[in-house]
């Protein structure tokens, strides 16, 4: 096999592993209780407005019902867990950081 055939092989493998992983993701379901606390429990944070649309691990507010279900970039009540302890480290565009705590920012209309 040459070196070509071999790089575009492994590239439609990768493609599809990256294509599976997000479909799954943009039907998963609220995250159970269990999940949470895992999560936390391993250190991790919620971190407000830095998920992109359709991104978020779960509810914040108005605007999301579940995983997956925030409609705006970087929606201020809209989170994802991140490690400990980086929240307010993350720069999203126009400079901004993100939040442990819910922010008014870039809500759907």
């Amino acid at each position: 096999m040459s070196k070509t055939t071999k790089t575009a092989l492994s590239s439609a493998i990768l493609a599809g592993a990256v294509a599976t992983a997000m479909a799954s993701m943009a039907h998963a379901g609220p995250l159970t209780q269990e999940e949470g606390k895992a999560a936390m429990d391993a250190g991790k944070e919620k971190c407000y407005g830095v998920a992109l649309a359709g991104l978020n691990d779960c509810a914040a507010g108005p605007g999301t019902t579940c995983q997956g279900t925030s409609t705006v970039d970087f929606q201020g009540n809209a989170w994802v867990f991140v490690p400990g302890g980086t929240c307010a480290n993350i720069m999203v565009p126009g400079g901004r950081h993100g939040s442990t705590e819910p922010l008014d920012r870039d809500r759907p209309a």
